[in-house]
């Protein structure tokens, strides 16, 4: 059974109402003044750090004495050794419980962490999406394509309501943490089947798919009319594989699980802020240039000056594109490698950092390959990992990458960041 885009659209409206409600508030704002989304933000920032001072302890502890004047780079930073440590405290105290979800993430720092979020964060999320595809061409009710590795965003169960969300979602998410060259070739059958008009996933996985096609030299429906990557580095080469092999503009996202949409490219190829639901910063430390992030939207568990872990700098230009939305340029983040099984399969990074899901007190980690049938974890935790938990993580990994792999934890004081001043949480140092 197949919808029109039109019907598909309507339907979704009426199953996704909060959705659609946030996306027509997202488009308006594209429509206003860099100097009035400026005043509309800094209104913002002031409602989000009252709100957060009477419903969060955290907040209401930590900004006790400080007196808001309008100036955030006054504010305490948010680390994420912070959100260990103090999770439960900064969230909002009259939230509904049932209300509440559980969210998981490693980060670009290798330190897992869990989060709190709720319904409206989710749609907000979607709507955030929503507005960058359009940039494409893209038009709600059209399908898009996502080649993930976590879990949690693959597409449900076949029930009833999951596939009629999928026939009016016209969304479809393959597993992508792992490949091999057959896996390619059955998700290019896969786009011949499903005509997406958007596709999104990882650089790496992207760039493998491209590779691939461009060597098999596999016919594409030309309904594609845009790529996005996320979640880890783009590098040139990657770019320029990846638009060769779907013939369409690759347009890089910025965020993460706990704070998502925070920049997206636009046409001309240049990183635009989202200033109607972030406000960023980026600080010297050490010679380099962090990124700080507040989460304008989001009140159940608020992030204020969060160090995010990424690296870059904002830009005091204008884009000819004629968004009112300012300029960043990313700088290093987000570098980690695939891992190799002996049945040569490659294994997406994503897949290892839920190993960690829900684990209590590991401050950093790192999966590291120095040989083919060797993996280690290196970690920096504040007491050794449970016997039945390391048993657990080996035997969940063997069955993905072998039986004849061997497994061994270090629990260590740090863990060496690499020559690039950047923290990897799964390496690969086979030839």
């Amino acid at each position: 059974m197949s919808l029109s885009r039109p019907l598909r659209s309507s339907l979704q409206r009426l199953h996704y109402p909060l959705r659609f409600a946030e996306l027509k508030r997202l488009l308006k704002n594209q429509q206003l003044t860099p100097a009035t989304l400026q005043q509309q933000q800094q209104r913002d920032l002031t409602t989000l750090i009252q709100y957060a001072v009477s419903h969060s302890p955290y907040y209401g502890n930590r900004f006790s004495n400080l007196e808001w004047d309008h100036q955030l780079n006054r504010l305490p930073i948010l680390q994420k050794q912070d959100l260990i440590t103090q999770r439960d405290q900064l969230l909002d105290h009259t939230a509904d419980p049932a209300t509440i979800k559980e969210g998981h993430t490693g980060g670009s720092t290798g330190t897992p962490l869990t989060y709190y979020y709720d319904q409206h964060k989710l749609e907000l999320m979607r709507a955030g999406q929503y507005r960058s595809f359009m940039q494409c061409g893209w038009k709600p009710g059209e399908s898009v394509l996502q080649f993930w590795g976590a879990t949690q965003d693959l597409s449900p169960k076949q029930t009833l309501s999951a596939q009629w969300q999928r026939l009016i979602s016209a969304e479809q998410t393959l597993a992508a943490f792992e490949f091999n060259e057959a896996r390619l070739q059955q998700w290019c059958r896969e786009i011949q089947r499903l005509r997406p008009v958007v596709i999104r996933g990882y650089p790496s996985i992207l760039a493998e798919l491209a590779r691939y096609i461009l060597e098999q030299q596999i016919p594409l429906p030309h309904t594609i009319r845009g790529c996005f990557c996320t979640a880890e580095v783009l590098y040139p080469w990657q770019r320029k594989k990846i638009e060769a092999a779907f013939q369409c503009k690759l347009y890089n996202q910025y965020g993460s699980r706990e704070v998502p949409n925070i920049s997206c490219e636009c046409s001309h190829g240049n990183q635009h802020v989202f200033t109607d639901l972030v406000a960023l910063e980026s600080i010297e430390v050490d010679r380099e240039h962090q990124l700080l992030v507040t989460s304008l939207t989001n009140r159940l568990m608020p992030f204020i000056r969060y160090q995010i872990g990424d690296h870059g700098q904002l830009l005091d230009e204008p884009c000819s594109c004629g968004s009112p939305f300012p300029l960043m340029e990313m700088e290093v983040c987000r570098s980690n490698d695939l891992l190799q099984s002996p049945n040569g399969q490659r294994i997406y990074p994503a897949w290892f950092i839920h190993l960690l899901d829900g684990v209590e007190g590991v401050e950093q980690y790192q999966f590291l390959q120095p040989q083919l049938e060797q993996i280690t974890l290196t970690i920096v935790a504040q007491q050794p990992l449970p016997e039945g938990l390391q048993h657990q993580i080996e035997q969940q990994l063997r069955q993905k990458m072998g039986k004849s792999m061997r497994f061994t934890i270090k629990q260590v004081a740090a863990i060496p960041r690499g020559a690039s001043g950047k923290h990897r949480f799964v390496r690969c140092d086979i030839n």
